[in-house]
């Protein structure tokens, strides 16, 4: 299989923004060893802002553009530094992806950068992919990676996209205040009732909730992708994932014509 995998910053980090060194190290063997059964794996992965935020000793997110490109830069040398240290313990070598609107949108650019992901599945390689959020102004203040996520799914063709984050996936209502309120582990059609349940903001250091969840579950599926939002805290639920075990909630991809 083909495996877009988007992991949230609340997954990498703790609540200060440093590393969840645990969490992460067992992360990189799981999807190492999934990569070892002979799937292409992709990682679409926030938390450079969050790892930056940590590492300069903010008191939190910042709201200004420069000082979130700032935190972005150091942070993302941070996050493949210690991508690169783990998935090396499985020999396995990683490759930093980052992008803009422009290598979406424009053709020859969408195309150099399919060409780019492709060849480096064929080297064997693990492309981590995020928004070059140090040069971008616009992804920042409005962008997300769960859409990112959706969007490299559609362009490199996978088979399965799934949303790491700190959430079980999709409930009725708000879990945190309403007690009645219980998972969805399959959603069908992304219809208005469903679209109303993903109201609400997401953690602290992170740009999305499930709403950005939501729609990029919509973009994914409307291309015949399965996409599955599940909890990241425990990295072994990658392996329940694909052993078609009932995690999370799974969206049925069915391609529009």
């Amino acid at each position: 299989m083909r495996i877009v995998i988007k992991i949230g910053t609340s997954t990498l980090t703790y609540s200060t923004g440093r590393i969840n060194i645990r969490r992460v190290e067992k992360l990189c063997k799981v999807i190492s060893d999934i990569k070892n059964a002979g799937n292409e794996v992709i990682l679409v992965s926030s938390g450079a802002i969050g790892m930056g935020v940590g590492k300069l000793a903010l008191e939190g997110k910042p709201d200004d553009i420069p000082t979130k490109q700032a935190a972005a830069a150091v942070g993302q040398c941070e996050l493949m530094y210690i991508y690169d240290r783990e998935f090396s313990d499985y020999n396995h070598t990683i490759a930093q992806v980052l992008i803009t609107n422009s290598d979406i949108n424009i053709p020859d650019n969408h195309t150099n950068f399919q060409n780019t992901v492709g060849k480096l599945l064929d080297f064997g390689a693990i492309p981590i992919i995020n928004e070059n959020d140090t040069v971008s102004t616009e992804e920042i203040e409005i962008g997300d990676n769960d859409t990112l996520g959706a969007i490299v799914a559609v362009s490199i063709n996978a088979d399965l996209l799934i949303i790491l984050s700190d959430i079980d996936g999709l409930y009725t209502k708000d879990p945190r205040t309403n007690n009645d309120a219980y998972l969805l582990t399959v959603v069908e059609e992304i219809n208005d009732d469903i679209v109303a349940m993903g109201k609400g903001k997401g953690s602290a250091l992170g740009t999305g909730g499930m709403r950005t969840k939501l729609n990029a579950a919509s973009i994914a599926v409307d291309e015949g992708i399965d996409t599955i939002i599940a909890n990241g805290k425990d990295p072994d639920i990658l392996y329940d994932i694909l052993q078609g075990k009932t995690v999370g909630t799974k969206f049925v991809g069915k391609k529009v014509n």
